[in-house]
C-alpha cells in the first residue's frame, strides 16, 4: 500500500506542477523533475511521514524497475526516427555530426578537467577526469522526446536531433567503456586491452543484435493479431522481454559480456518500424498508453537527485567547469559537423543547444564508475550536481533553441477540452 500511495502522489504532483509550468511557459519535464525533488528524501521525504514522499533512496532503488522500462520505451520510441526513408534525407548528416559531437565533447571536457587535476591534483585525480569526459558525451534522449513531443516540434532541427540523440548514446557508451578501461589501467598500473577496445565492441555489437532479432521476431508475432489492443499489448510484451534479456551479464573466456537497454530498444523499434506497414498507428497508441510511466520516470529522476552535493564547494566548483565545457563542446561540436556536412542554417545554429540535456544514461555511467571506489564517488557527486543543473535547465533551453528555429508553433497546444468546446460553439451558431 505504502508504494501504491507513494506512486500516486508522484503521478499528481507532476501533473499539477505542470499546469503550473504550462502558465510560466516552461516545459512539462522541467515541472516533473522539480516534483520529484519536492517529495524526494532530500526534502519533503526527509520529514518521515509516510505516503507524503520518498522517504530514503532504498525506496527508491526499489522502484528502479520503473525507471528501466520508461527508458526501454523512450528507447524504442526513438527507434522510430530511424525509418530508411528519413535517413535517405538525414542519416549522413545525423551519423556525421552525432559521432563528431560526442568525441569533440569529450575531447574538450577532458583537456579541461585534466588542467583541473593538475591544479588540485590532492582533491581530483586524472583518472576521474578521464572518466567524466566520456560521461559528457552523454545527451538525455527522454527530456529532449518529451519537448519535442509536448510542443510537436517539426522541421530540420528537429528531425536531425532525434537520430543524432540516439547515435549519441552509443558513441557515448563506447567512449565511456574506453575510458574506464584506461581510468581502471592508471589505477592499478595494469594495461587491460580487453576492458579497453574488446568489451566496448562486443557490448555495442550484442546490443544491436539483440534488438533487431527481437524486431523480427516483433514483427512475426503482431501478424497474428488484428486487434489494436492486442497488437499494443504485444508492443509492451516485446519492450519488457527486451529490456529484461538486456540486464544479463557474464563473463565468457575472460570477457565481460553486457548488453545496453537503450541500444537493444532502439534497435528493436528501428527493425519494427522499417518492417512494420501499421508501425506508426502503433506507435501513436503507444506513446498514449505509456504517458503515466514516463511521467513517473521523470519525477523518480528529480527524486533522485541528491542536493547535498551543492554543500561540497569542491564538487560545485569541478561541476561548473565540467558544465560549461561540456556546453561549449555540444555546441561547437554540433555547429562544426552541421557546416561540414552542409545542414539547414537553423541546424547549425539551434541544434547544439538542443543536446545540452543530459541525465539517465549519464548516471548510468556514474553509477558504474563507483566501482572504483573514492575515484568513483567523485565522479558520481559531479555527475549528479550536472544533472540536477542539466535537467532543470536543459529542457527550457530545448523549448527556447526549438521555438527560436521556428519549430514550434508560438500559439502552444490546444487541448481536446478547448478544441471540443470550440466546436461546439460553432455547431450552435449554424
Amino acid at each position: 500500500m505504502d508504494i501504491l500511495l507513494s506512486l500516486s502522489i508522484a503521478l499528481f504532483a507532476g501533473l499539477m506542477l505542470s499546469r503550473v509550468a504550462k502558465a510560466l511557459k516552461l516545459p512539462a519535464v522541467t515541472a516533473y523533475l522539480i516534483a520529484g525533488v519536492l517529495i524526494g528524501p532530500y526534502f519533503l521525504g526527509s520529514l518521515g511521514f509516510q505516503g507524503i514522499g520518498f522517504t530514503s533512496m532504498e525506496k527508491l532503488e526499489s522502484l528502479s524497475i520503473i525507471s528501466d522500462v520508461a527508458l526501454g520505451f523512450i528507447a524504442f520510441t526513438i527507434g522510430n526516427e530511424f525509418r530508411l526513408v528519413q535517413l535517405k534525407q538525414i542519416g549522413k548528416q545525423a551519423t556525421i555530426i552525432g559521432i563528431f559531437q560526442a568525441v569533440f565533447t569529450t575531447l574538450i571536457v577532458d583537456a579541461a578537467l585534466i588542467c583541473v587535476h593538475f591544479i588540485v591534483p590532492d582533491q581530483f585525480s586524472l583518472p576521474a577526469a578521464i572518466i567524466l569526459g566520456a560521461v559528457a558525451s552523454a545527451t538525455a534522449p527522454a527530456a529532449t522526446l518529451m519537448v519535442v513531443k509536448q510542443y510537436k516540434a517539426k522541421g530540420p532541427v528537429t528531425s536531425t536531433l532525434l537520430p543524432v540523440v540516439a547515435l549519441d548514446d552509443a558513441v557515448g557508451l563506447v567512449l565511456f567503456a574506453v575510458s574506464f578501461g584506461i581510468a581502471k589501467a592508471i589505477l592499478t598500473n595494469q594495461v587491460n586491452l580487453i576492458s579497453i577496445i574488446v568489451e566496448p565492441i562486443v557490448e555495442v555489437v550484442l546490443s544491436l543484435a539483440l534488438g533487431a532479432v527481437m524486431g523480427i521476431l516483433f514483427t512475426f508475432s503482431e501478424q497474428f493479431f488484428h486487434s489494436r489492443s492486442k497488437r499494443l499489448a504485444m508492443t509492451v510484451a516485446f519492450v519488457f522481454i527486451t529490456v529484461g534479456i538486456s540486464m544479463i551479464d557474464f563473463d565468457f573466456f575472460g570477457v565481460h559480456i553486457a548488453f545496453s537497454s537503450l541500444l537493444s530498444c532502439m534497435m528493436l523499434g528501428t527493425v519494427f518500424c522499417n518492417i512494420c506497414d501499421f508501425s506508426a498507428e502503433l506507435m501513436d497508441r503507444l506513446d498514449r498508453w505509456t504517458a503515466p510511466i514516463t511521467i513517473l520516470f521523470f519525477v523518480l529522476s528529480g527524486a533522485e537527485l541528491d542536493l547535498s552535493v551543492l554543500s561540497n564547494i569542491i564538487i560545485v566548483a569541478i561541476g561548473v567547469v565540467y558544465i560549461a565545457f561540456r556546453c561549449f563542446g555540444k555546441y561547437f561540436g554540433a555547429r562544426i559537423s552541421a557546416a561540414v556536412s552542409k545542414c539547414d542554417a537553423n541546424v547549425k545554429k539551434y541544434l547544439g543547444i538542443t543536446l545540452f540535456p543530459q541525465a539517465g544514461v549519464a548516471l548510468g555511467m556514474a553509477i558504474q564508475a563507483m566501482t572504483l571506489g573514492e575515484v568513483g564517488i567523485i565522479i558520481a557527486n559531479i555527475t549528479l550536481f550536472s544533472v540536477l543543473v542539466y535537467e532543470l535547465f536543459g529542457p527550457f533551453l530545448t523549448k527556447i533553441a526549438l521555438s527560436k528555429a521556428g519549430e514550434i508553433d508560438p500559439q502552444g497546444k490546444v487541448s481536446n477540452r478547448i478544441r471540443h468546446h470550440q466546436r461546439g460553439s460553432h455547431t450552435n451558431k449554424i
